[in-house]
């Protein structure tokens, strides 16, 4: 029995040694796999060295290596190949070879394209990138190659001598949105304006989340020279490898970045610092969206406090869509206790302030305007045309009030005289004898003695004749007995009255 247990317990153990072995043996070779899957890449400041996997031994089949050398501002890059040097031959390279682009991007100017027995030629970049990719297909495979290269000044800016040291110019961004833009540098003092500057933002999303970039203002002072000036975008970190995209036209487009960190990147050179740009980052998800999140119908789930913030975080505006009926229903949402006492307040001082001004502008003195008379007086031509009557006529126009008194005077005493002649017409009418035109001339000139007797005396009055006084006409009248009904001016009195119209230089006096 103890036996038995025993063997099996040494079974268990072998057992157990042997998992643990295969699976050094299988992390060992996973290890070595990652190493020698692209070869070895030695980096130093003045250059550098890097070969294809396995070299000098043969390279595995189906393999494919990228690798891209990235150079200081104003400087070159001289790449050799050593010659110990084997990919497989084929017509055009159409199989394994070696690819040279110059810039960052594989879509760069190609260089060339390499592979048999002989080593290429020297290369020498017109700028600060090289692009190299290695491919193997899945048969035939060779030693494969063994480069090296350095740097070298920049021929185009040989006048301008070497770079001065550039200033350290970094920035730590993150959150659901933000902006960056190339005013920080100055704001935040990285540099100065005349400084040639190597700016980095770092963008980071919160978890389970990727960003999308957005131009919102971009401007290239040199645009077309990208030695001199531009914007760069890392997707994952800041290494040459994970360039994304690079702008120095006259044109920037939007990016959508597959990772949670982001890397911006702008140079400049001392003649480029009025280039400029502006940028808005937006942290998403890929659907299906959570409750707190808004769908932008572009595989894109923003958070809630970005819909209708003014900014388009969405690929397409839709959540800036239906936003004024919003903003007018959350309008009296957001009056606070202190911001309607502000508004209560201020709207109190505008209606004071308005019914000062009113009370200032009617207590303000106003010219007074006078309406001229007019030199021509309708009254003069209304005493020719109009038909005598046979009681006093009527004062026509506007008199002095001084003179009333007067005129009634002349009126009362004018009256005495008539009620005193008026007896020979009612005797008339009354059949009386027929005198006279004589005698009845006589009896009412006794009459009028009589009656001129009986009246009290009036004051003197000064005979300066009055400025504004004319004459009355009076009529009296003489009824014959041959016709009754016919009367004939018989005598004609000046009664002086207060005059309607006065001469020019009387109204210039009084003014």
């Amino acid at each position: 029995f103890f036996f038995s247990v025993s063997v099996v317990a040494s079974l268990i153990i072998f057992h157990l040694s042997g998992a643990t072995k295969k699976g050094t043996e299988k992390q060992t070779t996973s290890e070595t796999q990652k190493s020698v899957q692209c070869g070895t890449w030695t980096k130093h400041a003045e250059g550098g060295i890097f070969t294809s996997p396995n070299y000098p031994s043969k390279y595995p089949p189906d393999r494919e290596c990228i690798y891209i050398i990235e150079a200081a501002p104003r400087q070159c890059i001289e790449l050799y190949f050593d010659e110990k040097y084997s990919i497989e031959p084929s017509w055009e390279c159409k199989f394994d070879h070696i690819e040279v682009r110059d810039g960052p991007f594989g879509f760069s100017p190609i260089i060339g394209r390499f592979c048999g027995q002989q080593n290429p030629p020297v290369i020498k970049s017109s700028g600060r990138f090289l692009w190299i990719k290695f491919f193997a297909d899945g048969e035939l495979e060779s030693m494969g190659f063994s480069a090296r290269y350095n740097f070298t000044p920049d021929p185009d800016f040989k006048d301008l001598g070497v770079l001065k040291p550039l200033p350290a110019c970094e920035f730590e961004m993150g959150g659901p949105e933000g902006i960056v833009e190339s005013i920080q540098i100055m704001k935040e003092g990285k540099a100065s304006a005349s400084e040639a500057v190597d700016c980095k933002w770092y963008i980071r999303a919160p978890p389970r989340s990727k960003i999308y970039l957005r131009f919102l203002d971009y401007e290239m002072q040199n645009s077309n020279e990208c030695k001199r000036n531009f914007v760069a975008v890392y997707d994952g970190s800041s290494s040459v490898g994970d360039l994304k995209a690079k702008f120095c036209s006259t044109v920037a487009n939007d990016v959508m970045l597959r990772t949670g960190l982001g890397v911006i990147r702008m140079w400049a050179d001392e003649g480029s610092r009025n280039s400029r740009f502006q940028m808005l980052f937006t942290s998403f998800q890929e659907p299906p969206c959570e409750g707190n999140t808004f769908f932008c119908h572009s595989n894109m789930c923003i958070n809630n406090t970005l819909v209708c913030n003014g900014l388009q975080n969405c690929v397409y505006p839709w959540d800036e869509n239906h936003c004024k009926e919003k903003r007018k229903a959350s309008l009296l949402d957001q009056l606070t206790n202190s911001s309607g006492t502000v508004i209560g307040v201020t709207s109190c001082i505008v209606i004071i302030l308005i019914i000062i001004s009113v009370i200032v502008q009617i207590k303000q003195p106003r010219k007074k305007y006078v309406q001229r008379k007019s030199d021509f007086e309708q009254t003069v031509f209304q005493e020719v045309f109009e038909p005598p009557h046979y009681e006093l006529c009527t004062l026509r126009g506007a008199g002095a009030p001084a003179d009333f008194a007067e005129v009634a005077e002349d009126f009362e005493n004018y009256h005495k005289l008539r009620r005193s002649s008026s007896k020979c017409v009612h005797d008339h009418h009354c059949g009386s004898q027929v005198s006279s035109t004589k005698g009845s001339r006589s009896n009412l000139s006794t009459r009028d003695a009589s009656v001129l007797t009986e009246m009290p005396p009036q004051p003197i009055k000064p005979l300066i004749p009055p400025m504004n006084r004319r004459n009355i006409l009076v009529m009296k009248h003489n009824y014959s007995q041959d016709a009754a009904d016919a009367c004939d001016i018989d005598e004609i009195e000046e009664v002086p009255t207060t005059s309607h119209r006065l001469s020019r230089h009387d109204k210039a006096v009084q003014r």
